[in-house]
């Protein structure tokens, strides 16, 4: 799916990468939507442990948070499985499922990293949540299609944003250790 998309993706194409007969990989997965589901699933699950040990164990969780949902290869199968879903309501609902699931988890996170006062007057966490993750998903899909203008500042304007929050709630954070 990353390297040629998610057309590319045939039973037979799957058997030999995995050295296995088309046969068998119909007998586990009766059809492809069920094999993009497995995939789907297990990748998902992967990804929100790896984000919620990521987010818990960082001092810049903000910070931290950006860096792994700008990695292309990550938002790069989103990208894919969101081209899928367009084409397979088997894919949707099941997608968005998943997705809002990482939003609940980022949301948990920084209901309990920053305090009401961290955020910018008018911002809540869900929008900022919203705008982040659209920046990053943006930012990637642009480069994968060459696309670089304007990257380099937009990047530098997040990345000083989610400082000065992962900074406000450091010494935050400390003055409440020290009190």
């Amino acid at each position: 799916m990353l390297e040629e998309g998610y057309a590319a993706v045939s039973s037979r194409r799957i058997a030999r990468g995995a050295e296995v007969t088309p046969a068998l990989v119909h007998y586990y997965f009766g059809t492809l939507d069920e094999l993009f589901l497995a995939v789907l699933r297990r990748r998902a699950d992967q990804q929100l442990e790896r984000q919620e040990r990521l987010l818990e164990s960082s001092p810049r969780p903000l910070h931290a948070l950006w860096q792994m949902i700008s990695d292309p290869a990550r938002t790069g199968l989103v990208i894919e499985f969101m081209s899928l879903a367009n084409h397979r309501k088997s894919i949707r609902g099941e997608l968005a499922d998943h997705a809002e699931r990482f939003r609940r988890s980022q949301l948990e996170l920084l209901g309990q990293r920053l305090d009401d006062g961290d955020l910018p007057q008018g911002v809540d966490p869900m929008s900022l949540l919203v705008l982040v993750n659209a920046a990053a998903t943006t930012l990637v899909l642009e480069r994968s299609i060459g696309v670089d203008l304007g990257h380099r500042d937009a990047v530098a304007l997040v990345e000083r944003e989610l400082d000065r929050l992962d900074d406000a709630h450091r010494v935050g954070a400390m003055a409440v250790d020290t009190a």
